[in-house]
């Protein structure tokens, strides 16, 4: 979005995203994009880009089958396979428990079981209703038999469900050690205007917060001790709406991509028990203000109180979602780079690293696909993405 277009305010941005039309500054989570898309199988920055699927009702995660299915989720709340060439399309998968879609919520994101061989569950984020107009985002896990989800048993649920329909976080990962890592929002009761809302801070909820179970959602032992009053289940804190999560290669870190307000987006590591700052701190402004860095919440700078992001987008957003370490030799000059999909900013982001460092950034086809939800490594080596429209795509990205 060009510079000199004002940023919306927060009320503002509230009304797009109910109305489904967001596509601007600090608003990432929902909306449509206007970018008309690629035709299939044309050449984009030496890229050949190939639709597997369309017409999807905005696709949010993305899961690869061992028989080769693309097994995925759309945020109107259903879920659906489709053969890597295209064939096949599912449809949906029954037996999932009842979905809220509204706003930015839905069905959200899908993993397999790291021992799926064995232990054959899929895990999935949704929002669930809690009643009185409250939801919140929970996390259930069953076994898909034929085109049935069976022994559904739902493992966590944000704690407390409110009203609101956005920042609902729900990124799902798996650690070296099988845990199950789940990113959760805090609901957009935090505001750099209102100060005192510090839910993300509030250690007896897990709004705001990475948690961290058994798969089988249990609370494992080790997790950080936080405190008397601190959720168990709490693995770290002071997050705004981190809607990416990958686990790095070689250290097994979990790393996470968070929306800013205004401003702000950041990508940070997430290690036990930090406290990553929001909405204490921030390189992001309230809505509304003038664009530039005066406006930064205290200042911006985290350290020494709270973990400095590896990376941040500044002066505008630029709303980082799901994103994938490339570690495979289809794009040998990119392994070992981080790939993050933007939504706001229409843009596939390649992140050349060192160690925990962030040498270089670069956008990738920047309003040629549309809003990028998802990024992933299919088994074949390829890079897909999902794009977040009513008419959302299933890309496959080929050289």
């Amino acid at each position: 979005m060009p510079a000199h277009h004002p940023p919306l305010t927060r009320r503002q941005c509230l009304l797009h995203l109910v109305a489904g039309t967001t596509t601007l500054l600090g608003c990432g989570g929902g909306g449509r994009s206007s970018t008309p898309p690629a035709p299939d199988g044309e050449l984009i920055e030496g890229m050949r880009v190939v639709t597997v699927a369309e017409g999807l009702q905005h696709p949010w995660g993305l899961a690869f089958l061992p028989d080769g299915r693309l097994l995925f989720t759309e945020r109107a709340g259903t879920m659906r396979t489709v053969q890597p060439d295209g064939s096949g399309l599912s449809s949906p998968i029954a037996g999932l428990p009842a979905v809220v879609v509204a706003g930015q919520g839905g069905l959200l994101d899908v993993a397999l079981d790291p021992d799926f061989a064995n232990t054959p569950w899929i895990y999935w984020s949704y929002v669930e209703s809690g009643g009185a107009s409250t939801a919140g985002t929970a996390v259930a896990r069953g076994q898909l038999v034929g085109n049935t989800m069976t022994g559904v048993t739902v493992l966590y649920r944000q704690i407390p469900k409110v009203t609101g329909d956005g920042h609902f976080g729900g990124r799902l990962a798996f650690a070296p050690d099988g845990r199950l890592l789940i990113t959760l929002g805090e609901r957009m009761l935090e505001d750099p205007a209102a100060p005192g809302t510090l839910y993300a801070q509030n250690l007896g909820n897990s709004l705001g917060k990475v948690v961290r179970l058994e798969r089988d959602g249990n609370i494992p032992p080790d997790n950080p001790n936080l405190g008397g009053g601190a959720l168990p289940e709490l693995f770290s804190f002071g997050l705004r709406n981190p809607q990416g999560a990958a686990i790095h290669p070689s250290t097994g870190e979990l790393w996470v991509a968070d929306h800013g307000p205004q401003g702000g987006d950041e990508i940070n590591v997430i290690q036990a028990g930090d406290n990553h700052g929001w909405p204490l701190v921030s390189y992001g402004c309230p809505y509304g203000s003038p664009v530039g860095n005066a406006c930064w919440v205290n200042g911006g700078t985290h350290a020494p109180n709270y973990v400095e992001p590896l990376t941040t987008w500044t002066p505008t957003s630029t709303a980082p979602s799901g994103m994938a370490f490339y570690t495979g030799s289809r794009y040998p000059s990119w392994t070992g780079q981080l790939f993050v999909g933007a939504l706001a900013g229409e843009a596939l982001w390649r992140l050349t690293l060192s160690g925990n460092t962030v040498t270089s950034r670069t956008a990738m086809f920047v309003n040629r696909l549309g809003r990028i939800r998802d990024v992933r490594q299919g088994r074949d080596g390829w890079l897909y993405l999902l794009t977040d429209e009513t008419n959302g795509r299933i890309l496959r990205l080929e050289m």
